[in-house]
């Protein structure tokens, strides 16, 4: 450790040219040989290292090779992890503690929830079985993503739960901040899957709407129910707060494709989730827009298009992301090493035991699933009726030969809308398969990584591209399974460009719809 701290402190000296200054403040790290002295102000201590923040920067110490002398040092004897959660309430009222509840019972601690001096927090605190000492307190602040995202660049936070991804803004803040690059590898995850549905009440006639009637609606550009396909009266619109991560996910995802901003008197804006599905089922003429997790009585609409087809949010077309409007739950941390036990929850909360708390707590957990072709509804018999004139029977024959023996896995997929980036839960499924794949689960097994595109263009040019994205999703995989043996897995890419359409190609959504990678298994 001795090297580490001089390693730390020479280059500090390297880089400035000057000798460290003693400094009044928190703490003073020496080394055990007392030939390397450092002090500057305590920012964390996770257990293991000391972070702290000096003349030359922020630095992390081991704590196994220094000596601390100071008022802010830790009692290394009976340390206690602190961790600041912040953010969105769907998340901090349900999820997390679930999760927590059940990392803790499963890994030898009791949890124990106390309230907070506000109505918006709370904290679990975490004792040892075995000696019944505290091992950890993690505070919750439950307001909104933006909320959470203010904390972690006011260092309030050291987890956020969103709704949404985080904004270029924030991102640029996060790194001027010392955070690190909030998009990048391992600084975000997806906890949990979720939709945004449009809703009604039971007695409404109205069983479908486009995205682009729903968010010519949002704009105010449609107000009466006779324009889709209602009776002749006025709509009565109920949104999620504004400001939540929820409603912010909308404006992404609705009305920012089409250039259209949401009207700013339009409609009742409802705190809680609860309140908007009991408002909307109560009224025959009124609209919602909410989460798949939160729907309470009311009738989901199906998302329709002109072309004939159309997709109805469930557990399976969420996870597949055939449902278009998914709202993927996120944990954000900055580039800081957090506590053992935070980052041993964090591991948790990838395991299987955590996906059957998500699924009980009414969420969409991210377990892959095995779809067999008979059970995927009318996949086959659309790509025969909608396919493009280019793709000839030779190529249906093909695709239907290629994949009739094998099984879909629910894990796709897709990509940010003019852009060849994986949106983020694709890029989270890269991670969950490779997973899959260090550990065995398809050991023996054929994986088959299938690229499908939308219909502009030539057919053999959009197959082209399909294949190109069906290899490099297949690289990303076996680039994030750092600790798997590939050769007992047979992995393998084709593709069959639009010779299977999920949607129709006249909308933005519809086209990133179709341009995907599905994964086939046999």
């Amino acid at each position: 450790m001795t090297k580490v701290i001089c390693a730390a402190v020479f280059a500090a000296l390297f880089l400035f040219g000057t000798p460290l200054p003693v400094m009044a403040q928190d703490i003073t790290l020496t080394s055990r040989d007392s030939k390397v002295e450092l002090s500057g102000m305590l920012l964390g201590f996770d257990g293991e290292f000391y972070r702290v923040e000096t003349d030359y920067g922020e630095l992390t110490i081991d704590s196994s090779g220094v000596l601390c002398e100071g008022p802010a040092c830790p009692d290394l004897q009976d340390y206690v992890a602190e961790l600041q959660i912040s953010g969105a309430p769907s998340l901090g009222a349900v999820v997390m503690p679930a999760l927590i509840e059940a990392f803790s019972q499963k890994n030898g601690y009791r949890a124990e929830r106390i309230k907070g001096d506000k109505p918006e927090s709370f904290a679990y605190l975490i004792y040892r079985i075995d000696d019944g000492k505290l091992a950890a307190r993690f505070q919750f602040r439950v307001t909104n993503t933006d909320e959470g995202f203010a904390d972690l660049l006011a260092d309030e936070a050291d987890i956020v739960m969103s709704l949404r991804e985080i904004r270029p803004d924030e991102r640029s803040r996060a790194r001027e901040a010392g955070l690190g690059d909030m998009t990048g590898l391992n600084r975000s995850r997806v906890l949990a899957l979720d939709a945004i549905v449009p809703v009604v009440s039971g007695s409404n006639p109205v069983r479908g709407i486009s995205p682009n009637k729903l968010a010519q609606v949002l704009a105010g550009r449609i107000t009466n129910w006779k324009s889709l396909g209602g009776p002749d009266v006025p709509i009565s619109l109920h949104l999620p707060a504004e400001g939540s991560g929820l409603s912010q996910a909308i404006a992404d995802q609705l009305l920012v494709p089409d250039g259209l901003k949401i009207l700013a008197d339009g409609g009742t804006r409802h705190a809680m989730l609860a309140d908007l599905a009991q408002a909307v089922a109560a009224d025959t003429f009124a609209l919602g827009l909410t989460s798949y997790a939160d729907r309470g009585n009311t009738q989901d609409l199906m998302l329709t298009g002109s072309c004939g087809f159309s997709m109805e949010a469930s557990r399976r077309t969420i996870k597949t992301e055939d449902y278009p409007l998914t709202a993927p739950m996120f944990l954000y941390f900055p580039a800081r090493r957090l506590p053992q036990i935070a980052r041993e929850f964090l591991a948790f909360t990838r395991g299987p035991a955590a996906q059957i708390v998500i699924r009980r707590s009414g969420f969409v957990d991210q377990t892959p699933e095995e779809i067999e072709v008979e059970h995927q509804g009318n996949r086959f018999a659309n790509a025969i009726a909608n396919a493009g004139t280019e793709v000839s029977l030779g190529e249906l024959q093909r695709m239907t030969a290629t994949l009739t023996p094998m099984s879909r896995l629910s894990t796709s997929f897709r990509f940010e809308a003019g852009s060849i980036r994986l949106d983020a839960q694709s890029r989270s499924n890269v991670q969950q398969l490779a997973r899959a794949l260090e550990v065995g689960q398809y050991d023996a097994r054929r994986l088959l990584f299938v690229g499908f595109s939308d219909g502009n263009g030539a057919a053999d040019a959009n197959r082209d591209i399909a294949l190109r994205r069906a290899d490099a999703v297949l690289r990303a995989v076996k680039e994030a399974a750092v600790a798997g043996n590939l050769e007992r897995v047979e992995l393998g890419v084709d593709a069959f460009g639009e010779a299977m359409p999920m949607a129709c190609d006249e909308s933005t959504w519809g086209q990133r719809a179709n341009r995907r990678v599905e994964i086939w298994v046999q």
